[in-house]
Formats: structure tokens, sequence, C-alpha cells
């Protein structure tokens, strides 16, 4: 799933050498880093945060962006797997251990530093690596086999009943159908489901819902789904710029279903609702697009070379950064001003918040820790360290 640039082999054509793939996952994977890790929670531009529930900003559509690139590089490593020779059995293989690697990864992240033991016992299971890997899994297995008439039917199922049971099914306890209940988020069928399965392991800061649970990762599949649709239509023999005009159509159609669909279930990321997959997917197929026609067709690649080095290291910039912020953030502190204080806040305020005001100080703290990580990241490309799952 990673490389320097993503092949694509096409029937009766060469290998395409597609920059692109590894351009715009880089690029969500930066946009991850710099969302996650301001200089302070209580200063942040506003595209820079979370929508408060309905809604969406530009934070909101990072993770679908990553899942949609999840789905599109799925498609072309599989396939280049098969035209290898592998047999189907060798392909599920691959697809269960990978996916349970990237939910240990993300295990461990929520584990770390590994002590006190109650860091175990009372750990997060939910969490982003944790539905990357499950939503990779399904979305791999579910697309493997079958025309795509059945899996664009499978597709349509997960949205469809998805809406169904959040919005005409009761949910336990509470009076009245599931829609009655979506501007509440601890109220919703999702936050039901979530306390029934993992109370006690759920995000900390609501501990009565999770924005990666349960019910709302099976429209995530959907999310990957839409991706590996793409990476077939990318893979296909047609030329480079036909394919673009259908990416950025097609995308186009979605961005105005999602907002349509918008009107009875309302774009919103913590549930995922089957609008806010319809609206992401299709603004990741025109930026893709975006990002293809400049690459690949304009060749205009001079900006390019952070966004591969982000792009072909993922799992160690998203693994890594976070134990480093949890280590900063939280864990390493020292004396300052006779209190004992985290070193990113003594970081923050001694090089941004003293000279700068307080939204720009706190920008200019993420900034940094892109850069940082950039940096690392850089020197694991120039000796050859690629992890891949």
């Amino acid at each position: 799933m990673t490389g320097a640039a993503v092949g694509v082999a096409t029937a009766g054509a060469p290998r395409e050498r597609l920059l692109a793939l590894d351009v715009f996952r880089g690029i969500t994977i930066a946009g991850m880093l710099l969302v996650n890790n301001p200089g302070s929670w209580s200063a942040i531009y506003p595209p820079l945060e979370h929508a408060a529930w309905h809604g969406w900003t530009p934070t909101d559509v990072i993770f679908p962006f990553f899942l949609f690139i999840v789905g599109i590089t799925t498609h072309l490593s599989l396939a280049g797997r098969r035209a290898r020779g592998d047999d189907e059995r060798a392909i599920v293989r691959q697809i269960l251990r990978r996916g349970a690697l990237i939910v240990l990864f993300g295990w461990a992240m929520g584990w770390f530093p590994f002590y006190p033991l109650t860091r175990f016992t009372q750990m997060r299971i939910p969490g982003v690596l944790a539905r990357i890997g499950v939503v990779y899994i399904c979305a791999a297995l579910l697309t493997l086999r079958g025309s795509l008439k059945r899996q664009v039917g499978i597709l349509c199922a997960l949205l469809l009943g998805y809406w169904f049971a959040m919005t005409l099914l009761p949910v336990p306890g509470q009076e009245g159908l599931g829609a009655d209940w979506l501007d509440e988020p601890s109220r919703t069928l999702a936050a039901w489901v979530d306390r029934a399965l993992l109370d006690g392991h759920l995000w900390s800061q609501s501990r009565t819902w999770d924005p990666e649970g349960v019910l709302s990762t099976i429209p995530a599949i959907g999310t990957a789904m839409l991706g590996v649709f793409c990476g077939r239509w990318i893979r296909s023999a047609r030329p480079l710029p036909e394919r673009l005009a259908a990416m950025f159509a097609v995308g186009a159609l979605g961005m105005m279903a999602g907002l349509m669909w918008n009107w009875s279930f309302p774009i919103n990321k913590s549930l995922w609702t089957s609008s806010y997959v319809l609206f992401t997917a299709g603004m990741a197929a025109v930026s893709l697009a975006t990002v293809l026609w400049i690459t690949d067709v304009q060749r205009i690649r001079w900006w390019t070379r952070p966004f591969v080095i982000y792009g072909v290291n993922p799992i160690i910039a998203f693994v890594g950064s976070g134990m480093m912020a949890r280590l900063i953030y939280t864990l390493w502190k020292v004396d300052y001003h006779g209190a004992p204080t985290a070193v990113q806040a003594v970081v923050h305020r001694e090089l941004f918040a003293s000279w700068l005001a307080p939204k720009n100080a706190s920008l200019a703290f993420a900034l940094s820790f892109v850069l940082l990580w950039l940096g690392i990241l850089w020197v694991l490309d120039k000796r050859g360290i690629h992890f891949k799952v």
C-alpha cells in the first residue's frame, strides 16, 4: 500500500507511475498531523477544528480522504498480486494480516506508554487505526470477488441500511425513532450500540459514544469501497484525460447527492452518516483528479516531494507522531516557573506564544510539528526505510 509512486497496469498499455496517489495520501497524513497537534486546543482557526456535530469543516474530510485512498491502493495492490499469479487464499491471508496489524498498531498507540496496567484495562478499543484496519479488511473482502454490479448493490445496502437503522429504528431507552435523537450525541442508536458493546473503552472525551464506534464503521466501509471503485476506473485502459474527466463528473455528482441526502440525514463525521460518505467520497474524487491533472498530465511536480515523503511512510508517520504527541503533551513534564508543565506547553509558550497572537502561535506549533516529522521521514526515505504493513 506504499511506494515511491503507485504503479497502475492497464490492459494493452504500459505500466503507469501515478505520482499523484502518493502525493494525495501524503497530503492527508500531513493534514492529520496538522489538525491533531495544535499549540493550544483553545486557540484554533475554525477550518482546523471539527464541526461541533452536524456539518463539516476541512478537518472533517481528512479521515474519509484517507479511507478513500486506502480503497484505491487496495484495489491496485490486489490486482497486482493477481497479475503475479497469487491465489485467492494467499490474497485473503494477506488482507487479514494487514488489517489485523493496523488494528494492533492502533491499540499499541492507545496503550502507550504501556504502564500502569490500568492503561490496558481501560484502553479505548475504537480509534482511527482500528477503524482503518477493520474497514480495510471488510472493503477488500467485499470487493475481492463478484461483479461490479453486485459490489455496488452491497454498497447501497450498507448506506441505505445504516440510514434506515439510524433514523427509523427506535433507540432503546428513548421515546420515538432514531431520527428524533440525531441531534443528541449520546442518545443516538450508534451511541447506544457503543455503550452496549464497549462501555468503559470509549473515547475519553465523551465516554458515552465514540466517533470511531461500532455502528458508524459500517458506512465507513462504504467510503473505502467507493475508493476501490475509483481504483478500478483509474486502472482501466482509457486515456488518462478521459479517466480524469469522469472522476471530476462523478465526484461532483457524489457531492451533490450527499448534500441532497443531508436534508434528511445530516452530514456528520462522528456518526459517519451516509450523506457524509457520498459527499466526502465525491470531494475526494474531485481532489484526487485535480492532483492527477497537475502532476501526471501537466507534470508540474516541483512541489510534490514533501508530500511523497509523507505518502510512502504513512504508518510510521501516524504511529510515531501519535506516540510523540502523547509523550510531549501529557507524559514528559519539566519544571517551568516552579510548576511541573508538559514539554509541549513549554515549547509552545516560549517559542511561539511569547510573540504571536494565540491562534497564530497555535498554528505555528502545529506547522513545526508537521515539519519536524517531515524531517524524520525524509531521513528514513534517504536510507530506504519504508515500513509496509
